[in-house]
């Protein structure tokens, strides 16, 4: 049902809710709250300690002192000082909300709530917002959603458009498709209670409730699609037998290192795979910088002597011209004679045309491409390999789409998206699986820091020196813009704050994910070639260009990032000769958020964190580190819910073992949603 179909959406409002990807009432009901606020009771202002600093406090209190509004920097900061019943004070701070002035009389009684931070000694509430105390306090307890947002949407105004759409969920029930004994036996709610306590729990169990049914419901559907895809991978012979080839061997021996043991480990059970009775399905499961591309190519290189034609495709444009050309340089120089072409969206229709038909005849023996690969133009003359790059961000069916186009390839997938094994046996059910996990000799280890606000300066210097050394810089913001209720730093004003900072001398870019394709490509085009000195960006550059030339990476607010998620990012330096860096800015100073961080400062192994991220996960520890968006769950998390997956995962085994193809009609309802999930799934391309 069209979203306009909700009383009070018109044109331009869906036009916005397009922009969360949302278009029907049920996509509505799927956009899962972010957060919940829940209110606590005042505290009382001598009872503020460290513990309080970087978190959100209400403190009951009247406004006691006359109110000032000044400048300071960008902003216009209104500022009042409160006092509670036992007359102790407390500065707030409200920026950019100059009408707020009028409306701040003295002796006027509120309970104020916002974040408590701490400014050369002083503590300042800043932002508060200000309720009455009947009105607070007949709220407390109460969890609040708190939506993901986009310019012109307010977290109020999309709150009154959910509860009207589930205010028409009750008349119109969606469809309970889990059998009823798999419910009873893993303590599932019922699929419609979930979706309306997951948008207002009574209480935090039942919160628990429904998202372990939401989250188990996510999980069950991907692992089926996933096993019934292996299933179908089994029964496929190897129509492309591929050996390794003499010309193979000489390049590897010409090289100027020597391979670790994991890489000529994997390398041994490619070749294995591709000259067997059957089809390689592989998943190489490298750390960041462990050496996955150098063994790509050699099974790329093996494809093309062989007589096939071989593709890889990357989840981004930087990325499949920086493979393209890395491949072509290493041919040259090495004098392999293997063509290699380019295939990606931003080249003309003139271009596109002609590499089609070099692909079609087969002139073109490896193609490196985004997406563009698996458009319906493009015709192989005889497909043999298709190895996808940080693959999780294609999906099950776009990997299908691409094999599906060559004469029964094999298929070779990488990432260094560090997944603990037992988790990666589950969500790459229908591949084997091998682990690089040994750092090329030389690599230097990356030193890491975690330090709060009070650190900045020192930071700023830094980052001055390492470019006035001719280095390079990210700095990675959590968000884009601004945000109604989040207090965080966002790319927007962050990179001009940043460069009134640095200085002239000092190029800052910025790089975000709702920027064009090709204006994301030119800015990571920018930044290779050292025209941009630092870059600030949100999380988009997480999989990305490679520049050897990049020493530092500090991450702001990075406790509202997963540790996963952390190491990808830091995986983006220390890439060339020199020393590299990592800093991590926290307000949070909390005993959890130090422990987690503190992992990330004591070792650069990625899947010795993904272990400790595990074990430090707490049963409630469900917000603001959610990291597995890239399997396109919308609540499920791999991490937070490791738990219930490993459930879903033998729910689905279990239920295969009796109907494999869910032929039988109690299953027919699943059966359906099952294919609704592959064809979204088939859809979902995350660039």
């Amino acid at each position: 049902m069209d979203i306009r179909e909700i009383k009070g959406i018109g044109d331009s409002k869906a036009a916005l809710f397009e922009k969360l990807n949302i278009r029907t009432v049920e996509d509505l009901l799927h956009l899962y709250p972010r957060d919940y606020e829940i209110l606590d009771e005042p505290i009382a202002i001598e009872k503020l300690d460290e513990s309080h600093e970087g978190h959100v406090v209400a403190i009951d209190g009247v406004i006691a002192g006359a109110v000032q509004m000044y400048k300071a920097g960008r902003f216009t900061v209104v500022s009042v000082i409160i006092r509670d019943e036992a007359g102790d004070g407390i500065k707030c701070n409200w920026f950019n909300m100059p009408y707020l002035k009028a409306n701040l009389r003295r002796g006027e009684r509120f309970v104020f709530r916002g974040y408590l931070s701490a400014k050369r000694g002083t503590r300042v509430l800043e932002q508060p917002s200000m309720t009455r105390p009947d009105a607070y306090r007949a709220e407390i307890g109460v969890m609040q959603p708190k939506y993901p947002l986009t310019k012109g949407l307010s977290n109020a105004a999309i709150v009154k458009t959910v509860n009207a759409a589930l205010e028409m969920l009750k008349s119109e029930v969606e469809e309970e498709y889990l059998p009823r004994d798999l419910r009873r036996r893993y303590e599932l709610a019922e699929h419609n209670f979930a979706m309306r306590a997951i948008h207002h729990p009574k209480d935090f169990e039942e919160y628990k409730l429904a998202r372990k049914r939401l989250s188990f419901e996510e999980f069950f559907l991907f692992v089926l699609s996933v096993k019934q895809l292996k299933a179908g991978n089994e029964l496929r012979d190897n129509a492309c037998p591929i050996k390794e080839d003499p010309r193979t061997r000489a390049f590897l021996e010409q090289l100027p290192y020597e391979l670790t043991g994991a890489q000529k480990r994997t390398y041994e059970q490619i070749k294995r795979d591709c000259a067997s009775e059957h089809l390689m399905n592989r998943l190489v499961q490298g750390d960041v910088g462990s050496g996955k591309t150098i063994v790509a190519t050699l099974a790329l290189m093996n494809a093309a002597f062989n007589g096939y034609q071989a593709a890889i495709m990357a989840p981004t444009e930087v990325l499949s011209r920086q493979e393209y050309e890395g491949m072509k340089l290493d041919f040259e120089r090495y004098g392999v004679d293997i063509s290699v072409e380019l295939l990606t969206g931003s080249l003309t229709a003139k271009q596109k045309r002609e590499a089609y038909e070099r692909i079609r005849t087969g002139e073109s023996q490896i193609i490196c491409g985004t997406h563009a690969l698996i458009q319906e133009a493009v015709e192989f003359h005889s497909l043999g390999l298709v190895i996808t790059d940080e693959q999780h961000r294609f999906g099950v069916n776009q990997r299908k789409t691409l094999s599906d186009k060559g004469i029964e390839p094999h298929v070779l997938v990488m990432s260094a998206t560090p997944i603990p094994r037992t988790l990666a046996l589950i969500l790459y059910g229908d591949l084997d699986i091998s682990i690089m996990d040994e750092l090329p000799a030389g690599r230097r280890p990356i030193r890491n820091a975690v330090v709060d606000h009070s650190y900045r300066e020192k930071a700023y210097a830094f980052i001055r020196k390492q470019v006035a050394e001719g280095h390079q810089v990210y700095v990675i913001c959590p968000m884009v813009e601004e945000s109604e209720g989040m207090e965080a730093e966002n790319v927007n004003d962050y990179s001009k704050t940043l460069a009134a900072a640095l200085g002239p001398s000092v190029t800052v870019g910025k790089l975000h994910g709702k920027m064009k394709p090709l204006e994301k490509n030119k800015i990571m085009v920018a930044f290779a070639r050292n025209e941009i000195n630092v870059l600030v960006s949100t999380t988009v550059i997480e999989v990305g260009v490679n520049v050897p030339n990049a020493t530092v990476m500090m991450v702001e607010d990075a406790n509202r990032f997963g540790l996963a998620q952390l190491h990808q990012l830091r995986g983006r330096v220390g890439r060339g000769d020199a020393q590299s860096y990592c800093i991590f800015v926290t307000a949070n100073k909390g005993k959890t958020a130090m422990e987690r961080l503190n992992v990330l400062k004591n070792t650069n192994d990625g899947f010795k964190i993904a272990e400790e991220d595990l074990k430090l996960r707490g049963p409630g520890d469900f917000f603001g580190i959610r990291q597995s968006g890239d399997f396109s769950f919308g609540i499920a998390d791999i991490y937070n819910d490791s738990d219930v997956l490993k459930e879903a995962a033998q729910a689905a085994t279990d239920l295969l073992s009796v109907d494999p193809l869910l032929e039988l009609p109690e299953h027919a309802a699943l059966k359906r949603h099952v294919d609704e999930a592959s064809r979204k799934a088939a859809e979902n391309v995350n660039l």
